[in-house]
């Protein structure tokens, strides 16, 4: 791993200002490098003027990935590229998505290995689980979420002196709540609660019921619960997700216990709808009550004359004691709250100013619980939160893998040996792997020394272009440390890969700029695999075939490859002793298409296609147009 930090500036517009932006936003390199090597590509990305483009080929350079020096031409880069496109299908959170964006082709034999075992295991493990399932859930997985301080100005924090008040708001505890002084704090019902940090405890607050006493030795989250509480809290969903992911894994957590401490603190809030409910249906019941019950009073006279005189008399005000005390048993069965909020009257009237101190009382007498519960919550979350966010980590990393597993698992990928030269049996391009036509067919291939230059003949649309895509995406995967698409393979770890697929001609003016391209990537001694899709001459044959042939012979007698596609062979073989494979047409189909057997034959030169393109073509047509073409079949005839 390379930890070359100044190479960042060699990064297409990171310049000296940005460099010195992204290394203040963590405080220092080797912040950033902890970062980088965690592979924390989104918070490089998070820093203005940096995308995530340039932030993933930051990380590249810190870790020293050697992309650009095994990947030598656009078309190798674009069949790199293409793969992790495929691999991202797989991926669902953006942590996943940038591991899959770093992976890289290396040269380590032992770390490939490493990786296409691990991959390996990953595809088996894979087949085991509830895919569209493990699927769902992650895609629920979403960025951590560090929630900013909510800052409440209903409740606030009274301190006795200037130290107190200095080392709270150190703390930064004035973002959640109000600090005040005795001299500024008035009237304590000007707050719902309060938070009396004290010392020596001079204060008299009376008996007030909206009061907590803590200790000004405390701990941050015994004074402002939230501190550790909203983290936990605004990541409620979060957690959810990622437990049900590892109980579908089989892996222990501790979110279930945070889950159920979290879920303890909802059922304890004040409710004031569950008073006015409470109150009001005793009421009606009460009201029911009295009228069924005094219908049935039989008042003397003397009776009535208290009435007039007096007031209620005994029977009645037996009945209200009766039915009130029956009303407030009710009440506090359904609040907890004892108190009697009626005026004795017919119908009963409720008290408005006995219910607003009631319901004041027991707001601040549940916020105190509240309070207490928090403190104790936060006390034991404040002990899990570097597991909780192991565990987080651990479900990002496992999307991670279960990505590889799954690219493995849908494209039935196999682990390559690796060895001298390149071979593979009933190898597949990625793009063909997935399709249930009948008519795809898996080839086998080699290319080994002494035979490490062939020259590749065939019918056109035969599948010479998708061999050596093939052979591309076996040889680049290995090297990613991914197993491969075919039922056996063995590739050669090499420094380079080159990939020409534009067709190339050799006429006048092309001739310097293929010496330029070519001869110095063949006289270089490091080992590589060349592929040339199309090479051909239209004028000076003679003289272009000469130019092949010692561009030929300079990679035979190296230790790198080549597959050079052309219809030159033949003119070739004058000048230079090569292997010639070909991939041939066999005929033509009952519906006039090719049939190609796409596995190449060894030392063959395989026959062209446009006799059998003319045939098509003359069973397609009519008239004067079949007659031409026929004419011109007889002389492939003669």
């Amino acid at each position: 791993m390379s930890d070359n930090i100044g190479d960042i500036r060699n990064i297409r517009g990171v310049g000296d200002r940005l460099f010195d932006k992204i290394m203040n936003h963590f405080g220092g390199e080797e912040e950033f490098l902890l970062a980088a090597r965690n592979y924390e590509v989104d918070r490089i990305a998070n820093i203005e003027g940096v995308s995530q483009r340039k932030a993933i080929e930051i990380v590249n350079v810190v870790l020293g990935n050697p992309s650009q020096e095994f990947l030598k031409t656009d078309t190798c880069f674009e069949i790199y590229q293409d793969i992790l496109g495929k691999i991202l299908q797989f991926a669902s959170t953006q942590y996943g998505k940038n591991r899959i964006l770093l992976l890289n082709p290396g040269k380590s034999e032992e770390e490939i290995k490493t990786s296409i075992d691990f991959v390996m295991e990953m595809k088996d493990s894979v087949q085991k689980l509830p895919i569209d399932e493990i699927k769902s859930l992650l895609r629920k997985i979403g960025p951590v979420n560090n929630p900013k301080p909510k800052y409440n100005p209903s409740q606030a924090i009274l301190v006795e002196n200037r130290e107190d008040y200095n080392n709270l708001m150190d703390l930064g505890l004035n973002s959640y709540l109000p600090i005040i002084s005795g001299d500024e704090l008035g009237n304590q019902d000007d707050f719902e609660f309060i938070i009396y940090l004290y010392s020596d405890g001079l204060m008299d607050l009376g008996d007030a019921a909206n009061v907590a006493m803590v200790n000004n030795e405390a701990q941050d989250y015994e004074i402002v619960p939230d501190t550790v509480l909203s983290f936990f809290s605004e990541n409620y969903s979060l957690l959810s997700n990622i437990l049900k992911i590892k109980e579908i894994l089989g892996r222990n957590s501790d979110i279930k216990y945070v889950l159920d401490i979290l879920d303890s603190l909802e059922s304890g809030k004040f409710d004031e709808k569950v008073f006015d409910t409470a109150i009001n249906d005793a009421k009606n019941k009460a009201d029911l009550k009295l009228k069924t019950a005094i219908k049935n009073v039989d008042l003397k006279g003397e009776e009535i004359l208290d009435l007039l005189n007096k007031g209620m008399p005994g029977k009645i005000q037996k009945i209200f004691d009766g039915v009130i005390k029956e009303a407030r048993d009710e009440i506090k069965e359904k609040t907890g709250c004892s108190f009697d909020p009626f005026i004795q009257k017919y119908p009963l009237e409720v008290d408005e100013a006995e219910l607003e101190r009631v319901k004041k009382q027991e707001i601040a007498r549940q916020n105190v619980a509240i309070f207490e519960d928090k403190v104790k919550a936060a006390s034991q979350l404040s002990k899990l939160k570097g597991s909780v966010e192991e565990e987080i980590r651990e479900i990002f990393q496992f999307d991670y893998e279960f990505a590889l597993g799954c690219f493995a698992h849908y494209y039935d990928l196999n682990p390559p040996e690796i060895g001298d030269g390149f071979s593979f049996k009933d190898g597949i391009h990625l793009n063909l792997a997935t399709s249930i036509s009948p008519d795809i067919q898996k080839i086998d291939y080699d290319l080994k020394l002494p035979d490490n230059v062939v020259l590749l003949t065939g019918a056109n649309s035969g599948g010479k272009t998708t061999l050596l895509e093939t052979l591309a995406q076996i040889c680049i995967m290995t090297h990613i440390g991914l197993p491969v698409c075919a039922r056996e393979a063995q590739v050669q770890l090499i420094d380079e890969i080159y990939f020409f697929s534009k067709k190339r001609a050799m006429d006048a003016g092309a001739f310097e700029s293929f010496l330029n391209t070519f001869m110095p990537i063949v006289t270089r001694d490091n080992q590589k695999l060349i592929l040339l899709d199309e090479l051909e001459a239209i004028t000076e044959l003679e003289a272009a075939v000469k130019i092949i042939a010692s561009f030929l012979d300079y990679i035979r007698d190296s230790d790198s490859y080549a597959i050079i596609v052309t219809h030159m062979a033949r003119e070739i073989l004058k000048y230079s002793d090569v292997r010639v494979d070909g991939i041939e047409a066999q005929g033509l189909d009952k519906d006039y298409n090719l049939i190609v057997d796409r596995t190449p034959k060894i030392n063959y030169f395989a026959k062209s296609t446009p006799e059998l393109i003319l045939k098509r073509m003359y069973e397609k047509s009519d008239g004067k147009l079949k007659e031409i073409y026929g004419e011109m079949l007889e002389k492939f005839n003669n």
